[in-house]
């Protein structure tokens, strides 16, 4: 017998798939690129696509950050590092809507956002990939591709997917990232972790994701596939796409990051350009010394 996919992760990934849809058609039909979102002006230039200004996140009397500031541009790289309970994964929350900031200040484009769920925030062109990647192992990979958004044929009672149409969608969303896909029609469950994530790397970005939020996408890759994960990540930043790159591993963050943002226990120990700082350095600020 055929193992069903679980109802949750269905509904999930399928509202995961209809939310990329909808910030997808509002892209192409409101905001070309290079206008702000939601008014259609110009974005003046050097213009942060995010910028956090004095984020601050409580639960209860724990301290989950403090007063974060960081900003991402256009076809950069933001490797957000520290170790476990440094708040990286609560400060994705807050950028990707989440979790509400109690304190501090969002903007996109130099424009303050507020996002009421994470809906909002991919409405904005805002994708975050985190490490489950809300795909079904059970479904092809054309069909974890376009789920929630999925092309249709006929009309009515008779109208039902078109599966050649999500094949082409699948293979056309990866060849941009330079992934030749063998059979679109193959099982998620039978990829490598690395080939998973290249699938949901390009899945953002076919649905109009500029900003690029990556939850530890190497952790538990081997090194073959953490290298194909770093060359989809180069791969994106050519491409104009903001990528934040959350990770607690310096060595694969080094090689593709242009700033360091260090963060322990919930508080900014700095940020860096890479010319500022050696791979060194960086381990030794990450280990508070």
């Amino acid at each position: 017998m055929t193992a069903q996919p679980h109802n949750g992760a269905m509904n999930n990934a399928a509202a995961l798939g209809a939310a990329k849809h909808d910030a997808a058609t509002q892209a192409r039909d409101t905001d070309p690129p290079g206008r702000v979102p939601g008014t259609g002006s110009p974005i003046p230039q050097n213009t942060p696509v995010l910028e956090a200004r004095s984020l601050s996140k409580f639960f209860g009397r724990v301290i989950a950050l403090k007063d974060i500031s960081m900003c991402l541009h256009q076809g950069e790289v933001v490797a957000l590092l520290g170790d476990n309970g440094a708040g990286k994964s609560t400060l994705i929350k807050c950028l990707s809507g989440v979790h509400a900031p109690d304190a501090g200040t969002l903007l996109l484009h130099g424009v303050p956002v507020r996002f009421k769920e994470p809906r909002d925030a991919l409405r904005h062109g805002i994708a975050t990939v985190y490490q489950d990647l809300a795909m079904i192992p059970q479904l092809g990979v054309a069909r974890n591709f376009v789920l929630g958004a999925e092309p249709t044929k006929g009309w009515g009672l008779w109208r039902r997917l078109d599966l050649r149409a999500a094949e082409r969608t699948t293979r056309e969303g990866l060849l941009r990232l330079g992934i030749d896909l063998r059979d679109a029609s193959e099982s998620v469950g039978t990829l490598s972790g690395g080939e998973r994530q290249s699938v949901a790397i390009a899945r953002a970005l076919h649905f109009g994701a500029r900003v690029l939020i990556l939850d530890e996408p190497t952790s538990a890759l081997g090194v073959r596939e953490s290298e194909r994960v770093l060359q989809d990540i180069d791969g994106a930043r050519q491409k104009g796409v903001g990528v934040i790159l959350i990770t607690h591993n310096v060595h694969h963050a080094y090689p593709v990051a242009d700033i360091f943002t260090i963060l322990k226990r919930g508080r900014s120990y700095g940020t860096f350009a890479k010319d500022e700082v050696t791979r060194e350095q960086v381990l030794s600020m990450m280990a508070g010394l």
